[in-house]
């Protein structure tokens, strides 16, 4: 298991951005425990229906916010109050912003009895966290899928894929790799492939006959892009249009946890029930070709150099691009100045819907 000092992309051993935590459907007023960027945090809904992210530990003596199913603060109904989590071993209550705001049994709350509180987003049914190994403030927003709110797409179920012990550089790698969707996709020739960095974003676009997403000699076409580093989304032009996302968030140094999901557009201007049948199994198509990259990923070993061919796409430019995340944000603009711009590997011309 290679980690970021094996890769040489930069001081921070986790990057900064946004990134998924979490499916909305599955965050309640039962507290959880999750553990992402090396460090344990407790996840929960407080009764108002916001999300909070704390860091885990009571900062009295230690114990899980989260872990715990004896204690009578969890038996009693008392572990969420509001929007403030108790912790079970002393019953200390800490607010949304992560400072106690009740210690039963003393009146005065001393200064240090605080834990982290997270910036949290949650829309389109995911929760979103904003990570910075510098504490700054978000310096880009998550951005909001405006077909979530149309009728006639049918929305996504998240396909929690669960952990995998690989590096996200070897994901982001995909973004340039041309030569690998015939032999592992199946697609036919690629008619056209470009990528484009500008800033904190990297677009592929991508042209090609596919096995599972289209029928006959029609082009599945692609427009795929990396708001920061760990949310992938793909507006996709198949049998079906739809736009896919696919997120990858580091849980330790050199593993991953990965969620994928799809929303389709019913030819209704209110989806019905067939339509999302039909939806829920062109999503299980996707979810089956994004495995067969799956699969590679969590059987191959790091590519710390790659022996890349002149026609494998720009590897080393995607690489640039990412570094500037595990770097101080001072460099950023210094990092996109070497990479912002178009990328050909096999021009668009007069092709391409993902203009």
């Amino acid at each position: 298991m290679a980690k970021t000092k094996d890769y040489g992309i930069g001081e921070f051993d986790f990057p900064r951005g946004w990134f998924m935590i979490a499916d909305s459907e599955e965050v309640t007023v039962k507290p959880e425990p999750v553990r992402f960027f090396g460090r344990d945090f407790v996840l929960y809904r407080g009764n108002s229906g916001k999300v909070h992210l704390l860091d885990a530990y009571c900062p009295h003596m230690g114990a899980h916010l989260a872990i715990n199913t004896t204690s009578y603060v969890v038996r009693d109904g008392q572990h969420v109050e509001g929007d403030s989590i108790r912790c079970p071993y002393h019953a200390w209550r800490f607010g949304p912003d992560g400072k106690c705001d009740d210690i039963p049994y003393y009146d005065k709350i001393p200064a240090a009895a605080c834990v982290r509180s997270w910036p949290i987003v949650e829309q389109n049914g995911v929760i979103f966290v904003w990570h910075d190994p510098e504490n700054g403030a978000p310096e880009f927003d998550v951005p909001y899928i405006d077909e979530w709110d149309d009728p006639s797409w049918v929305r996504w179920k998240i396909d929690r894929l669960g952990t995998l012990a690989s590096h996200p550089q070897e994901v982001l790698d995909n973004m340039s790799d041309i030569s690998h969707f015939k032999p592992t996709h199946g697609s036919k020739e690629v008619s056209y492939f470009e990528n484009e960095y500008d800033g904190h974003t990297m677009v592929q676009y991508f042209g090609a006959g596919h096995r599972t997403l289209t029928t006959g000699e029609e082009l599945l076409e692609l427009k795929t892009w990396y708001d920061g580093p760990g949310i992938l989304r793909s507006r996709m032009w198949g049998h079906l249009p739809s736009i896919m996302m696919i997120a990858h968030t580091p849980v330790d140094d050199g593993v991953i946890k990965v969620w994928h999901s799809l929303m389709v557009k019913s030819p209704h201007e209110v989806a019905n029930t067939q339509d999302v049948a039909v939806a829920r199994a062109y999503q299980e198509a996707s979810r089956l070709a994004f495995a067969q990259d799956f699969e590679v990923w969590a059987n191959k070993r790091p590519a710390i150099n790659i022996l890349q061919l002149p026609v494998d796409g720009p590897f080393h430019k995607g690489r640039i691009w990412y570094s500037q995340f595990y770097n101080p944000r001072a460099k950023a603009a210094e990092i996109q100045k070497r990479v912002n711009g178009v990328h050909v590997s096999k021009p668009r011309s007069s092709l391409g819907r993902a203009a």
